[in-house]
């Protein structure tokens, strides 16, 4: 049974980050997961938290908590889905229906990502492999015919945005991972005079622009004096903006990062104007209605992706059933072969084929005739015979 646990729309980012998994830390926790489960997937982005997981245990939200070693009080903050809601979830979230920003780019790539870093951790098999690759192609199929790109929104673009459209011009980007580079992308793209980019290997990226400016990310309380914007989008487990090291200057400061990279009492400061994943939905996006009437156009892509997959997963358990029809028939025409083969000498081949023919037919016949007398008994004639109606 395909099962998910995931945070409730509703959780803030402070018990959020509690239940968050960062990359290096997966591998360990998908392991974990094996345990108590046949498959696992585990999706952790900054918005969301997802374990997609086959068992036939109804009632295991306790132990997905044990594994990942999370603090059970907090299992009120989990929703759990079973086969078609959580096969359908997925689907939705995959195509951007579920993301704080609808339509959102990213969360197709972030899927991507949980399915591989599963696949390496060898934690998928039939069940999950068969719906990360449906719902990975149903998320391509929407943007391609949704033409949701075209009318772009992610974390990144909307802070970019929002700072380009204050008039700043002096950015700083803490981290290089994909959710930086898109960051800086959008800086580049508009008119401005620097952006630093905090790395922690000077070596691992170069970008050819004379804006940009590379720093060691041990020194970043060293450059904040020159910018007017920070944006952080680290996966450190802890935070890595502090108070104490700012500047005594107004600063926009953006956290897209969860657990929190900008630590808590920095928005207490008068100076300091700081947005983090929950307080993002407040910036205002031009885009938003286009955007909303193009998914409800396409949401249709969604309902095949469901009825695909549901449909290979019943056909997948009915496959032992079928394999045993077909073992069955083959009996019965083997056995009557080999009366052929020792009577065709002997007896008039015409006569001894009808024979062997009729019987053969008979064999299926008489038993669809008990089983509809047995049903007949037991009240379930109709649904018998409907299905015995479409046979013959």
């Amino acid at each position: 049974m395909i099962q998910l646990i995931g945070l409730k729309h509703d959780v803030k980012i402070e018990i959020r980050e509690k239940l968050s998994i960062i990359p290096k830390r997966q591998a360990k926790y998908l392991e974990a997961l094996l345990n108590i489960c046949e498959e696992a997937v585990i999706l952790s982005t900054c918005n969301r938290t997802e374990i997609y997981f086959e068992s036939k245990d109804e009632d295991i939200i306790g132990r997905v908590f044990e594994a990942l070693n999370w603090d059970k009080t907090l299992i009120k903050c989990v929703e759990s889905y079973k086969e078609e809601k959580a096969i359908r979830h997925l689907m939705e979230v995959v195509c951007g229906f579920d993301s704080l920003l609808l339509g959102e780019d990213q969360i197709l790539g972030q899927v991507r990502d949980a399915y591989e870093a599963a696949k390496g951790s060898k934690t998928t098999k039939k069940e999950l492999q068969r719906l990360f690759e449906n719902a990975i192609a149903c998320g391509k199929e929407f943007r391609t015919k949704s033409k949701i790109s075209d009318i772009p929104v992610s974390s990144s673009s909307m802070v970019v945005k929002k700072a380009i459209g204050r008039g700043l011009k002096s950015f700083m980007v803490l981290g290089c991972g994909a959710v930086g580079e898109l960051t800086s992308k959008y800086i580049l793209e508009g008119k401005i005079d620097l952006l630093y980019i905090a790395v922690r290997d000077l070596q691992k990226v170069n970008i050819e622009d004379p804006r940009v400016k590379m720093i060691p990310f041990k020194d970043i309380h060293k450059y904040y004096e020159e910018v007017d914007c920070v944006i952080s989008c680290t996966s450190a487990p802890h935070t890595v903006v502090h108070l104490k090291e700012l500047p005594n200057k107004r600063l926009l400061l953006f956290d897209l990062a969860v657990p929190r990279d900008i630590e808590e009492i920095v928005s207490e400061n008068p100076l300091y104007e700081v947005y983090d994943i929950d307080t993002l939905k407040d910036i205002h996006d031009d885009n938003y209605k286009k955007r909303e009437a193009s998914m409800k156009n396409n949401r249709y892509i969604v309902d095949k992706a469901v009825k695909d997959y549901i449909e290979w997963k019943t056909m997948k358990e009915l496959s032992s059933f079928i394999k045993r029809i077909k073992h069955n028939g083959e009996d019965i025409y083997k056995e009557r072969l080999d009366t052929f083969k020792h009577k065709k000498e002997t007896k008039d081949n015409e006569k001894l084929a009808e024979i062997l023919l009729k019987s053969t037919s008979n064999a299926y016949i008489n038993r669809a005739i008990d089983v509809l007398k047995e049903e007949h008994l037991k009240g379930r004639a109709k649904e018998c015979v409907d299905i015995i109606s479409r046979i013959f």
